[in-house]
């Protein structure tokens, strides 16, 4: 067990609808050491009901919620340059749709890997939709039971499928984590399983890694200063590389788990072993 963690830098929403400020992410989570770049999609006036979106609400893109909504997200065109960002600097590209239809502009960009966020894990049309793309589909598994998981992967090619463990509180304390979720996930369900960690420093994707996580997410800014709700519970740029780095360390800590004689023991075991 001594595979490479692959790390995605979960932009989401926290480019504020800027494609300057999304490439600019980009670039920061390659230098970082991440191995992929995750962003989000939404069908406005699919996901929010009108009146949800008329409701009053403060922001610098207008007074309403819908006037918020509508400015954070970015077209398939805006994406184009984004995506040629990633290949250049070798970066996998992957979004979350919420609808159907936010899927299927997704898809039309060819991504590296399809997720399905933590709510959306009971709309099993939209998880069937996104299995039927032939591409690798990550799901997290956050205020789900055990039960909606199951119904969930009944609709998934297991062969393109990983879960991701994850707690759905903002930020989620230490005794709400439970990391051993990544062990018990892969021996229930026989899948390659992560962590999407929402912590507020690295220590439970540590852990995770320790018990085998193939996968870390976190969401990432590069300054938890810029207006959103997603910003404050965000690492940014020097706490990523930092944790990249933990992360290698921790796999090579980690080790294979065979027991057997190292060549480096061996001046040890000439000097002290006496039988």
């Amino acid at each position: 067990m001594n595979s490479r963690t692959f790390v995605i830098a979960e932009i989401g929403i926290n480019h504020n609808g800027s494609v300057e400020k999304a490439l600019e992410m980009v670039r920061a989570a390659h230098t970082a050491g991440c191995d992929a770049v995750k962003f989000q999609k939404r069908t406005v006036d699919v996901v929010y009901s009108e009146a949800e979106l008329a409701r009053p609400r403060e922001s610098p893109f207008g007074d309403t919620n819908g006037d918020l909504k509508r400015a954070l997200e970015l077209s398939v065109e805006e994406y184009g340059p984004i995506i040629e960002e990633c290949d250049r600097l070798g970066l996998f590209f992957g979004a979350s749709a919420w609808d159907v239809g936010a899927l299927e502009e997704v898809e039309a960009l060819e991504p590296g890997f399809h997720k399905i966020s933590s709510p959306m894990l009971t709309d099993l049309e939209l998880v069937r939709r996104a299995a039927e793309t032939g591409r690798p589909l990550i799901i997290s598994t956050g205020m789900s039971t055990l039960e909606e998981v199951d119904a969930a992967l009944e609709v998934v090619d297991p062969e393109w499928t990983i879960l991701l463990a994850c707690t759905s509180a903002y930020p989620t304390a230490d005794a709400d984590a439970n990391v051993r979720r990544v062990r018990s996930l892969r021996d229930r369900y026989r899948l390659p399983v992560g962590w999407s960690g929402h912590e507020a420093d690295d220590l439970a994707s540590l852990v995770a890694v320790s018990l085998g996580a193939s996968v870390v997410e976190r969401h990432f800014t590069l300054d938890r200063g810029w207006f959103g709700s997603d910003q404050k519970l965000s690492v940014e740029p020097g706490e990523m590389r930092c944790m990249v780095q933990r992360i290698r360390r921790v796999e090579q800590i980690r080790g294979d788990g065979e027991q057997r004689l190292l060549d480096v023991e061996r001046p040890a075991r000439d000097k002290l072993r006496r039988v």
